[in-house]
């Protein structure tokens, strides 16, 4: 059973599950007709759980003297924190850590590339909707960062496929959809704010990252320096272990709710200030759990329930009806089959061409058109973006439908892969 339950978790087949769930639920209707009923899903999507603080709050909501919670505001904007800290903690080892993989010349075409990634998709989609769009041009505008999005877990798992696991290519894509994630981030919390934005709450959420990577961090080091039986350091761990950031991890994300930035991003500035070690070795690497600072433990210790937390994320946001696909459909759709493997060549040629810094060893340039095909799947995080550069409705279900037909890349990668042929490494 163990290894039944390891073997889904590894692969985040949870959220597969859960997405599935969700999209058949919502389309039981045309599944059979005689006894579905849709509705029985969004009523479960929409039902509240009262949580009686305040009163007379817009679901989901928290404002000043009134407060309800929904299963979806749980998931999406509170539970949601801890899969965003996990990347986040991937990024922040890539760019901090001296062997780092986003540090150096090493990370310079694969940096420059991700730019291709994503503003390939944008001038895609925002293209045709511009010029071929029935709908109006600003009912759709606000998606332009749906189709940018790179899904971490299935794209290495689609590259690997296809490239082997040997080969330079899925090292270059990992750091590309890292860097991916790190402007993806970036780019929900400056354009997709979720009220009005009150930039200064964000002050007490970095005056808490400042305070607790002081008193629980570096002061317990300073006091060691010099003793080799570091008591200071051994009592922080052995006594507070993880509570002081767990503390200072709830202010910041409610800061972040008050400041109008979506709070899934709350714990981002938290990650840095934890414990870590000198060295990581990537992504989905088993050799990580024989790590033992602080922060890869505690991601460790995440890992399972961040899988569950995934399920729900599927089930909650991917019930779309059938009907709903639009014209959002489409544009998120070729904005990431389109725009981000022309994105990717054109701007991993320039940064390895004109500009001379290369591609890896044993990488042509053909595979890196086929990267870009495999970096096309958006899924988790274009799921994640359409809900919240929608509102909830037909445009932003469409989106959302585009976001799960972008599972094909992984088909459009194999079958490009073969076309190129691409040279498979399993060394």
């Amino acid at each position: 059973m163990y290894r039944v339950w390891n073997f889904l978790t590894s692969y985040s087949l949870l959220l597969i599950i859960g997405a599935l769930i969700a999209l058949l639920w919502a389309n039981l209707d045309l599944i059979i007709p005689v006894s579905g009923d849709p509705h029985y899903y969004f009523s479960l999507y929409h039902h509240m759980i009262d949580y009686p603080l305040w009163e007379n709050a817009p679901i989901g909501v928290l404002e000043e003297g009134s407060r309800t919670l929904t299963p979806h505001f749980l998931v999406n904007d509170l539970l949601m924190a801890l899969f965003f800290a996990m990347a986040g903690k991937e990024v922040w080892e890539a760019v901090a850590l001296k062997a780092g993989s986003l540090r150096g010349k090493k990370a310079v075409t694969p940096l420059i590339a991700t730019l291709g990634g994503m503003s390939g998709p944008v001038v895609i989609y925002l293209g045709i909707a511009y010029l071929f769009g029935s709908m109006p041009f600003a009912a759709v505008s606000n998606g332009w960062a749906v189709p940018t999005a790179t899904d971490i877990a299935f794209s290495y798992l689609v590259g690997r496929m296809v490239f082997g696991a040997g080969h330079p290519a899925v090292r270059f894509l990992l750091l590309l959809a890292i860097a991916d994630d790190a402007l993806g981030l970036i780019i929900l919390a400056i354009f997709y704010p979720t009220g009005d934005l009150a930039p200064n709450w964000l002050f007490l959420a970095a005056g808490v990252a400042v305070a607790v990577y002081l008193l629980a961090n570096w002061l317990p080091r300073r006091m060691d320096k010099g003793k080799q039986d570091r008591p200071a350091s051994t009592w922080m761990r052995k006594y507070a272990s993880f509570w002081p950031y767990l503390i200072a991890g709830c202010i910041s994300w409610y800061a972040f709710m008050r400041s109008g930035i979506h709070p899934a991003l709350g714990l981002l500035f938290i990650v840095p200030t934890i414990p870590h070690s000198d060295r990581a070795y990537g992504l989905f690497s088993a050799a990580e759990a024989h790590l033992k600072d602080l922060l890869n433990e505690i991601e460790h210790a995440l890992k399972h329930p961040v899988e569950i937390i995934l399920f729900f994320f599927g089930l909650f946001n991917a019930g779309v009806q059938f009907s709903a696909i639009g014209e959002a459909t489409w544009l998120v759709l070729f904005g990431l089959l389109i725009g981000k493997p022309l994105g990717i060549f054109i701007f991993g040629w320039i940064g390895a061409r004109p500009l001379g810094f290369g591609l890896p060893e044993g990488m042509r340039m053909s595979d890196l058109f086929v990267l870009g095909c495999v970096a096309a799947i958006g899924f988790t995080v274009a799921l994640f973006v359409a809900s919240v550069a929608f509102p909830a409705g037909d445009i932003q279900d469409a989106a959302k439908m585009g976001a799960l037909f972008s599972f094909a890349a992984a088909v459009v990668s194999l079958v490009v892969g073969k076309l190129f042929r691409v040279e498979k490494k399993n060394g």
